[in-house]
């Protein structure tokens, strides 16, 4: 074998039976590294080191049918020896495979733990303690050393070697670190502790074998470094921080933000463990969590931790292992999130709730209304919705302002909460709507008397600043599962039956009727014809003569809107006209009317007038005052001659902005009229608020002149103040000649009516005024 110089030894016999490999015979040589000479025994009673290196030359010679050279170190006597090991498989005749191993010996041999000592960076010296002559250690000589001593102590090694430790020229001469060292000579025990010098740290380990003291020295220098940057991390950092045993979960170093955030005194945290800071219904859950963690974790969810005031905060914690002290423990840093949590909280209770009243709002009293249908279906109960408006909110905002009307909606939330209790739900949808759920299976009775009970309450004057407001309210109700089996159903439903109490006054409360289900069914087929019809061009105007009775003659046409429905017929305009200002298409309806009757007008006597009528929900458009320009414009009608007719319901809401854009209107010669005079609430105050050009006595006033003398004193009083005030009056619905001679004696100006003529269409005006002619006040 050519493997270098090496002294051969004799070969080794294994064979493969059945129980595995045998050494069948030993050479003589192979006895000084086998340590006893083997015949016919398992490889597993070798020493390990050899059993080793045998089984695996023999393995691969065997596996492969070749041979098979591998090396072998084994340490003898503190002696590393290196062999060449050359394993050759055979056959035998007896039917066993043999491997015979040559084992030869390198003469290249080393000794084990200079090896080590020579290559660790760690600085390795012997220390011989010398005494006086009273046989007390007082210095030592070094005796020796490797090459990380001299290099830590930064000398030749020549210079150390030999040398008494207390001698000048070494790190380790001065009188305190000897003194140390020969206190561990004397007590027999280690010691361990760290000296600095030339901005490095290095760490001494001391231990004591007789006089002989083995002292090793570490550089630590780095380590020192990364501990000062955690302390200066640690103990400055704004963020709660702690670190705390591993094994007890006692705190061991806690830093100042701890403290003041925790509030106890750092002797009585240090003193606690982290059972004390945890709520008590969360110790299990953090004992189980402290169990789980590794290295690092950071929390996956929000935990509590106590301070020292007993209040509970919300955190979250960031932690590491670490060896603290020469303990292990954990570092831990800590974000509190109460505030966070608090915020996050308001949020979602802000998300639920609304704003001005903190009611629940609609989208919580949806998800609660589904949620108590859901628990009455299995249980065979029924659920109560009811639906309330208030009745007047609108003029409290038109009179006093919006920061009045949103002190009112609270203060009603107010009275809705001292109502509903339990179970039950109140919430605002919006506006001045509300919506309760009783959810305790309430009976129709029960039901009717709460909801009376509700209005009254609801009703009672409230007192804001010093104002007493009044209102009222109306309340619409369903039940489950009859009037509707989703919260879908039974919210349409309510607000059907909400429909139906303001329809019949205010005030009341009504349940849910099928027929209503019919008429809201109806109310959506008209809305759908009306967006159609006027797309269609559906809509006509009609015109009634309006008769000067001095003059005996036409003065004036009053246009009224006309719906040819396809297959309806004659649509009245009582009951598509409030549709059309609920969905807003009466803006561009009286649009198109205003251009209309003005064209229209520009082709009759320059005399002769034309009256339209407004919707209150004209003035809101804001494009009421151009609309009148621009139909005058298109047509040419002098604004003289058009005459706009308005109801009281004008000055009912935003009265400051309708009274300007009145004004407005008349700046530009349009003269005002006020329908259905003396039918409102406050009629009289209207005329002082702006000067009208003509007041129109109602119909109903003038339908009972000939029976009522109560009718006949009051259109005496209308004709008065009509003359008193320099206004004319115009008396509508004149059927009778017994009618017109009343008016006529009592001072009216102007009458309209069947008297005369029914409304007719454009192409009819031509006919009215041949067939009147000078004698219209002596009736057709």
């Amino acid at each position: 074998m050519e493997s270098g110089p090496c002294s051969p030894l004799a070969a080794i016999l294994l064979k493969d039976g059945e129980a595995g490999l045998e050494v069948s015979r030993t050479g003589r040589y192979t006895q000084k590294w086998l340590g006893q000479d083997y015949w016919n025994v398992p490889l597993g009673e070798l020493s390990p080191d050899c059993a080793t290196v045998l089984a695996e030359a023999a393995s691969c010679a065997l596996n492969n049918s070749r041979p098979y050279l591998s090396s072998a170190h084994c340490v003898r006597d503190g002696l590393v020896q290196t062999y060449n090991v050359l394993a050759l498989p055979t056959a035998s005749r007896w039917g066993h495979t043999l491997v015979g191993v040559y084992v030869n010996e390198r003469d290249d041999k080393y000794n084990l733990l200079d090896a080590i000592f020579s290559a660790t960076d760690e600085g390795v010296l012997s220390l011989a303690a010398i005494r006086d002559g009273e046989g007390r250690p007082f210095d030592f000589q070094i005796v020796h050393h490797n090459a990380g001593a001299a290099r830590l102590l930064k000398l030749p090694a020549a210079d150390l070697l030999w040398q008494r430790l207390s001698s000048k020229g070494n790190l380790l001469c001065s009188r305190e670190v000897v003194e140390r060292l020969l206190q561990v000579v004397r007590s027999g025990t280690g010691d361990q502790f760290e000296i600095d010098s030339d901005e490095r740290s290095l760490q001494l380990g001391a231990t004591a074998f007789g006089d002989i003291l083995a002292l090793t020295v570490s550089d630590v220098t780095a380590l020192k470094r990364r501990e000062a940057s955690f302390r200066l991390l640690f103990d400055n950092n704004p963020m709660p921080m702690w670190v705390f045993d591993a094994e007890t979960a006692r705190f061991l170093s806690v830093n100042d933000a701890a403290v003041q955030h925790y509030g106890y005194a750092r002797e009585k945290f240090l003193s606690m463990t982290l059972d004390e800071i945890w709520p008590e219904d969360e110790r299990i859950t953090h004992r189980e969590a402290l169990v789980n963690i590794g290295d690092a974790y950071q929390s996956n969810r929000n935990w509590r931790h106590i301070r020292a005031d007993g209040s509970e905060i919300h955190v979250l914690t960031y932690g590491r292992r670490v060896t603290f002290d020469g303990r292990d423990g954990y570092l831990v840093a800590i974000a509190d999130i109460t505030e966070r949590r608090k915020a996050e909280a308001r949020i979602a209770y802000m998300a639920h709730h609304d704003g001005l009243t903190d009611l629940p709002n609609r989208e919580f009293y949806q998800e609660r209304l589904s949620q108590a249908l859901q628990e009455a279906q299995g249980a065979s109960k029924r659920v109560a919705v009811l639906c309330v408006d208030l009745d007047l909110f609108k003029n409290v905002n038109d009179s006093f302002g919006h920061p009045m009307g949103d002190r009112l909606l609270r203060l009603v939330a107010d009275r809705l909460r001292l109502q509903v209790r339990g179970g039950h739900v109140a919430a605002r949808l919006g506006g001045d709507e509300f919506a309760l759920i009783l959810t305790s299976d309430p009976s129709p009775k029960e039901i009717s008397d709460f909801s009376t009970r509700l209005i009254s309450v609801l009703s009672e004057a409230y007192d804001i600043d010093g104002v007493e407001v009044v209102i009222g309210a109306s309340v619409g109700i369903a039940l489950s599962p009859s009037d509707g089996k989703t919260s879908e159903e039974l919210m349409r439903s309510a607000d059907m039956a909400l429909y139906r109490a303001k329809s019949d006054g205010g005030g009341v409360h009504r349940f849910f009727e099928r027929e209503m289900d019919l008429i809201a069914q109806k109310r959506r087929d008209m809305e759908l014809d009306l967006r159609r019809a006027f797309a269609n061009g559906e809509f006509e105007l009609h015109y009634q003569p309006l008769v000067d009775i001095g003059a005996n003659s036409i003065s004036g046409f009053e246009s009224l809107l006309r719906w040819q429905h396809p297959e309806k017929g004659m649509i009245s305009p009582a009951e598509f006209i409030p549709i059309a200002e609920d969905i807003g298409l009466i803006v561009s309806i009286g649009e198109w009317v205003l251009r209309e009757a003005c064209a229209e007008a520009a082709k009759w006597p320059g005399d002769v007038k034309v009256a339209v009528n407004l919707s209150a929900v004209q003035f809101r458009s804001r494009n009421l005052v151009q609309a009148v320009i621009s139909a005058l414009a298109h047509s040419g009608l002098s604004p003289l001659r058009l005459e706009l007719e308005i109801t009281e319901s004008v000055f009912l809401a935003e009265t400051e902005a309708n009274l300007a854009i009145l004004h407005q209107l008349r700046e530009l010669g349009v003269r005002i009229s006020m329908d259905d005079f003396g039918t409102g609430y406050s009629s009289l105050s209207y005329l002082r608020s702006f000067p009208f050009d003509k007041i129109k006595i109602d119909r109903s006033f003038v339908k009972d002149l000939a029976e009522r003398p109560d009718c006949v004193a009051i259109v005496r009083a209308i004709s008065g103040l009509g003359r008193s005030l320099n206004i004319r009056t115009t008396a509508e619905g004149v059927e009778t000649v017994d009618q017109l001679d009343w008016l006529r004696n009592e001072g009216c100006d102007e009458v309209q009516g069947f008297l005369f003529s029914a409304a007719k269409p454009a192409s009819e005006i031509a006919a009215l005024f041949s067939r009147f002619g000078g004698r219209a006040s002596q009736a057709a």
